[in-house]
């Protein structure tokens, strides 16, 4: 018997967990329908587990530099590499198993199985028709894999598989140095790895400031060298892979392939009933509405490709709720984009990239991190940062930055752009010492400089200017 719902949501990740979050505020007739695993990608093999893995390979890293501040013993560490393995996998199950909770044993409101559009509102789960009023597409992404080297598939890995492996292999490859590329290369080869990057564009982890980009490859090749502007070549020999990049060849165990991802709509049907496509494939939408064109259809999440990260996906799929049980469209203002690649140090941007308004002539401010004080104290003065302020107005517009704890400078500049504060806004607030934070003073304090004028002569709010204290 055909089942009616009001809302159907194909996906069970943060986009769609999400969307169900907003739906069930209106009603309770709705299904989420998922094939394959559940949990987030985020939590299953994404953000978290990767987070751990680096956490651990920079714990061991550290003992390289305990012996100068006088701790001794630190080369007697070493790793055990499955047991690395088998820690990663506890915590990404302790993550599984908390984004899940609730959902289990909801029979009401999940249903396994494969969907696929007869009509814009109706759908196939093997045999099961559902009948909807509206439909929200969050079926994720995938890794992509080049059909070309299926041969070699046994050993080759991508972020879907690694956190599988019962141990760490002697020798890898990474083929893409985006940000996964780039955090699971040098965690593997701070945990004893031998690593090879290979990317085929000229930058990694999306940097489009070439002072950034400089900096960024002079602290990662520490690690592991890296080879850009040239696309991989894999082979076998020997029972290993050939990877050739260039001039450059290994001879490696493993190939773990970072080459992005693609969205999961192949076996939706979607040209069946219509549905507008754009040049990439993807269905044509209102990013501030998450509408499907002229469709009852709403997508959300890493399907969407654009911001694969899961607030970005989690936002998504709240809007695409929320619309999907209100008659009235409502727009929603996307929040200020940032991103993160948790390397060390930290590779990142707030707002807009360098690339993106280079063209605008923005006044740049930076900072280095090699001599700035809480970062040497640290022992960990590497990095440097680059802010962008519009001329005219002296609002901040961007960053772009390879930093210690530069995680949480990005999202301070981040809330700072959103709210459109001005660099002589921000060289009013309060800046303790000594902090890694001192070093966006530091950036702001040259742009300020740059544009001159009175309000870049003295960084103190004046007594007529509005006041927090309760006693003013």
């Amino acid at each position: 018997m055909d089942k009616h719902v009001d809302v159907a949501i194909i996906g069970a990740g943060s986009a769609g967990l999400s969307a169900a979050g907003e739906v069930k505020k209106k009603t309770d007739n709705f299904l989420i329908i998922n094939s394959g695993h559940y949990g987030t990608t985020c939590a299953r093999v994404g953000c978290m587990p990767s987070k751990v893995l680096i956490m651990a390979a920079d714990d061991f890293h550290r003992r390289e530099r305990l012996e100068e501040a006088g701790i001794l013993g630190g080369e007697a560490l070493h790793v055990d590499k499955r047991k690395v393995m088998s820690y990663v996998r506890s915590l990404r199950d302790f993550y599984v198993s908390s984004v899940m909770e609730g959902m289990s044993g909801d029979k009401t409101h999940n249903l396994e199985g494969q969907a696929r559009f007869i009509e814009p509102t109706v759908l196939d789960v093997e045999g099961q028709i559902i009948r909807a009023k509206k439909v929200i597409i969050a079926t994720g992404s995938k890794p992509v894999f080049p059909k070309a080297w299926e041969s070699m598939k046994s050993q080759l890995i991508t972020s879907d598989d690694i956190f599988e492996m019962e141990t760490l292999p002697d020798s890898a490859a990474v083929v893409g140095l985006g940000v996964i590329g780039l955090e699971l290369g040098q965690a593997m080869a701070r945990l004893g790895v031998n690593v090879v990057g290979m990317g085929s564009s000229n930058t990694i982890a999306g940097i489009s400031d070439p002072v950034i980009l400089e900096q960024a490859r002079e602290n990662l090749e520490k690690d592991f060298p890296m080879f850009l502007n040239s696309r991989a070549e894999l082979s076998q020999k020997d029972g290993k892979i050939l990877a050739k990049s260039g001039s450059h060849e290994y001879l490696v165990d493993k190939v773990l392939l970072s080459m992005g991802r693609r969205p999961n709509l192949e076996a939706l049907g979607l040209e069946a009933i219509g549905v507008p496509m754009d040049n990439r494939n993807i269905p044509v939408f209102d990013s501030s509405t998450m509408k499907i064109k002229d469709m009852p259809i709403y997508i959300a999440g890493d399907v969407v490709v654009d911001r694969a990260i899961l607030h970005e996906a989690s936002d998504e799929g709240r809007i695409a709720g929320y619309n999907a049980v209100h008659e009235e469209q409502q727009c929603f203002r996307r929040r200020i984009p940032m991103g993160i690649c948790f390397s060390d140090p930290n590779i990142g941007f707030a707002g807009f990239r360098y690339g993106q308004i280079k063209d605008v002539d923005p006044v740049i401010g930076e900072v280095s991190f090699k001599s700035q004080g809480r970062a040497r104290a640290m022992r960990r003065n590497n990095g440097h940062a680059r802010l962008y302020a519009s001329r005219s107005t002296g609002k901040l517009l961007g960053a772009e930055m390879v930093a210690p704890s530069g995680e949480h400078l990005i999202h301070l500049l981040t809330w700072s752009i959103q709210m459109q504060q001005d660099v002589f806004g921000l060289l009013r607030m309060p800046f303790y010492h000594p902090v890694v934070e001192e070093g966006l003073r530091t950036a702001l304090r040259s742009i300020a400089k740059k544009i001159g004028g009175k309000r870049s002569e003295f960084e103190m709010s004046e007594c007529y200017e509005s006041c927090i204290d309760p006693l003013c």
